[in-house]
């Protein structure tokens, strides 16, 4: 199946956990800490330059949000987790939010894990990476911000990825960057056969 991704809709947003609902296609689910890159990410995949919100100021997306691609799947974007400056209130409501949601029997297709490229991954992106595997769940990683790093930092980060990452090292991984457009083919490839996944030659 070839996704038409200019056949884009936000179809719902939800804040709190009695706000989800039941959905018949499979889900793609994009997850990461604040300000890793979701929303630049969403809107390149769909050469969209605002459809998914971005802002300089992380901690915007507070909603899971629905984006219907083609009427054959949904791109999910999740909240982005560990940003300071928000109120514990907000950060339990989040948590309450995102558990509720990942923990529902749903159509989970695959999950895209980001993790922003420049800098070693969080204990919070571990613990997403830990229960993907744990549950069994199709994942894989996404390194985002490749263009900000010069060829020598990006050789490094290369070896201490590498070592960071090693409890993950049968994970498939893309490097991605919304200025250039690396990974979007990757991506996309992966996307594109939605009933053929499970003839994927995923290493899980």
């Amino acid at each position: 199946m070839v996704l038409n991704y200019n056949n884009i809709e936000l179809e719902f947003c939800c804040g709190i956990p009695s706000q989800l609902r039941a959905l018949s296609l499979p889900e793609i689910v994009f997850s990461g800490r604040s300000n890793v890159g979701k929303s630049s990410l969403i809107n390149k995949l769909l050469n969209r330059k605002s459809l998914a919100r971005t802002s300089a100021k992380p901690g915007k997306t507070a909603t899971i949000n629905f984006y219907k691609i083609d009427n054959s799947v949904y791109f999910v974007d999740l909240p982005g987790y560990g940003y300071a400056n928000v109120s514990l209130a907000e950060k339990k409501r989040w948590a309450s939010l995102v558990n509720a949601y990942i923990w529902e029997k749903r159509n989970f297709s695959l999950f895209v894990q980001l993790i922003d490229i420049r800098y070693p991954h969080t204990e919070s992106d571990k613990q997403m990476l830990t229960f993907f595997k744990k549950m069994n769940r199709r994942f894989i990683i996404v390194l985002t911000k490749s263009d900000k790093l010069k060829k020598k930092e990006y050789e490094r980060r290369l070896g201490e990825l590498r070592l960071e990452l090693c409890e993950f090292e049968e994970i498939p991984r893309i490097f991605f960057s919304s200025v250039t457009g690396q990974g979007v083919s990757e991506l996309k490839k992966i996307f594109v056969d939605i009933d053929q996944w499970a003839m994927i030659n995923f290493p899980y």
